[in-house]
């Protein structure tokens, strides 16, 4: 072995050991693999960026501004909002879902449609009283299965395509071509999973109810101002600053007034009423601090934090958020966002301990509560996806019929081989931002920003892996594992091995770092590299067996209260199901 396979091999296996640790994130990681292989001068140092130029990343960036200028245009909220006729029964409208969200995912991003039916999944969870963990897995593991059947379903179909382009074929696979194969292996996923595989699912507790959840009676109370209170005049975080316990305000009632969600700087004065947010230890020190007095009469649950213009809201913490590893008190949220965390719950319950000081985790559901129209601007910014269903955009058939022609336009364009994909689906994205559809804001909002650069930073590494000769030695050594075998067999260790990767790692870093090896291995076989290449896509998409390998499973975690090991459960069947499937589907439609 020589010494620069030596150093691609040990920076790899750093790589994965890190990946799979997570403290570091896999963003973080990729520029380290970058710097590591240009240091070392296996990139050449004017070619260590090239991967942010490749059409892979330009592809990738362009299907998500695509598949929210879709969301704004109004036509998915109208799919959405057709779930509402699917009828009482539980698995019936699990089915529904399942089809639905797997559909969507074909055809724009299978994050954001997950994002769009997991607020629907949760209100049918509550009107039925079931926990939502039996609808929010099977939803999560259908997104994935639907980004199987286009080219831009999923980034790993993209990056296959333009390996085959880059390396192999000379050029790419086409819009459709993923379709024999991955509409196949979706619709036996998708009756795996309404027939059988809710079953296996553990039933958690889950968000069954917000009360149930957040119990909100239990840390909000209502006080009164006494006449000639001492306080009269103070401001809300005078009060707030009275005790060394958590104390927050979060309303004011004056008279026939309500100011829910109360600046810090707001007065008061003797015959008000505030709405305290603190423990019955931390309450009752501020009251014997302060004199004020508990409140006679009056709603002290959430009828008392909100109003016509304020909301209480649900929303969980996504990959890559600003509040992963910090706290509500080191955010000032209220300070500097406009918010009021008013409880947190982890993997179906509430903590008991001061949440402000609580670090939070990717899956935490938080109960926010603000202007309505403050909060749904503040989500993106901190990295959060509402739990509740926003309204339907009515009456505005043209934009929803523009989002519609100007997408179709550039399928057609991508499938026909008229224009490159990159080029399509930019040109659909700029024509989004003219018609109106999306704002430039939403179009850096939109964009997945540590995909970019995992993506722009791994491909010069896998190129590395190639041009060093390290994919081939991979691909001898899985050569000689297989022996004599039959050539499915070399495809389905291709398969297994992908799909086990991709378990571990983000998916579309398993698909950069596959790609280069199933090409090496068809080389050694005298074969067509296309199976391998379809056998690395259908394998990074397909991580089934833990919450860390795809973030649709990570955001469904928190919200349907899943451990770690329930993944499993339901995952490894479907992902054998896949094998079964998948590999006889390859070989028939890309025989070698």
């Amino acid at each position: 072995m020589q010494t620069d396979q030596m150093v691609v091999f040990a920076t790899l296996a750093l790589v994965l050991i890190l990946f799979i640790w997570g403290r570091w994130r896999y963003d973080l990681v990729a520029i380290f693999a970058l710097l590591v292989v240009s240091v070392t001068g296996l990139v050449p140092a004017g070619e260590a960026f090239s991967g942010f130029g490749h059409p892979a990343v330009i592809t990738v960036a362009a299907v998500l501004v695509v598949s929210r200028a879709l969301f704004n245009s109004g036509m998915v909220d109208y799919i959405v909002r057709l779930m509402s006729s699917v009828g009482e029964n539980p698995i019936t409208q699990l089915a529904a879902l399942v089809i639905a969200v797997t559909i969507c995912s074909g055809f724009m991003n299978n994050i954001g449609a997950l994002a769009l039916f997991m607020p629907v999944a949760i209100r049918m969870a509550r009107k039925n009283e079931v926990s939502p963990s039996l609808f929010l897995m099977p939803l999560a593991f259908g997104s994935l299965l639907g980004g199987l059947i286009t080219q831009v379903g999923t980034p790993p179909n993209i990056i296959i395509s333009v390996f085959r382009a880059d390396t192999a074929a000379g050029f790419p696979f086409r819009m459709f071509d993923f379709a024999p194969v991955g509409a196949g292996i979706a619709l036996a996923g998708v009756l795996f999973i309404i027939f059988v595989g809710w079953r296996l699912i553990p039933k958690r507790r889950g968000q069954l109810s917000r009360e149930e959840l957040f119990e909100i009676d239990d840390y909000i109370t209502r006080v009164e101002v006494p006449k000639k209170s001492s306080l009269t005049g103070k401001r809300m975080r005078d009060l707030e600053d009275a005790t060394d316990g958590d104390v927050i305000v979060v309303g004011h009632i004056r008279g026939d007034q309500k100011f829910a969600a109360p600046s810090p700087y707001r007065t008061f004065q003797e015959g008000d009423s505030l709405v305290i947010k603190a423990n019955a230890e931390d309450l009752q020190e501020l009251l014997s601090t302060t004199g004020l007095r508990l409140a006679e009469s009056g709603k002290n649950g959430e009828e008392a934090l909100s109003s016509d213009e304020v909301t209480v809201m649900e929303a969980t913490i996504t990959r890559g958020s600003v509040m992963e590893g910090r706290t509500a008190r080191s955010l000032n949220l209220r300070s500097s966002y406009g918010v009021n965390m008013i409880g947190l719950a982890r993997q179906g319950g509430r903590l008991r301990s001061s949440p402000d000081n609580v670090s939070f985790k990717v899956g935490d559901v938080l109960l926010l509560q603000g202007s309505t129209e403050v909060l749904y601007e503040v989500l993106p910014s901190l990295g959060l996806l509402p739990l509740v269903e926003r309204g339907l955009r009515v009456g505005q058939p043209r934009r929803i019929i523009m989002g519609i022609a100007v997408f179709a336009a550039a399928l057609v364009l991508a499938a026909t081989g008229t224009l490159p994909i990159q080029i399509a689906f930019v040109g659909a994205a700029f024509l989004m931002v003219v018609v109106g559809l999306i704002s430039l804001r939403e179009i850096y909002e939109s964009i997945d920003w540590p995909i970019i650069i995992l993506l722009g930073a791994m491909i010069p590494v896998s190129q590395a892996l190639e041009t060093t000769g390290a994919a081939r030695l991979i691909a001898e050594s899985i050569l000689v594992f297989s022996g004599s075998a039959a050539p499915w067999i070399t495809l389905t260790v291709v398969l297994v091995g992908t799909m086990f990767l991709s378990d571990l790692v983000n998916n579309a870093a398993a698909a950069v770092l596959m790609a280069p090896v199933s090409i090496s291995i068809a080389a050694g076989m005298g074969a067509s590299a296309d199976p391998f290449l379809m056998s690395v896509a259908v394998g990074a998409s397909c991580a089934f067996l833990t919450p860390i390998g795809h973030q649709s499973n990570t955001l469904v975690m928190g919200p349907g209260g899943y451990k770690f090991s329930d993944y499993w459960r339901m995952g490894l069947p479907l992902e054998i199901i896949i094998v079964l499937v998948g590999v006889p589907l390859i070989m028939y439609f890309w025989p070698l």
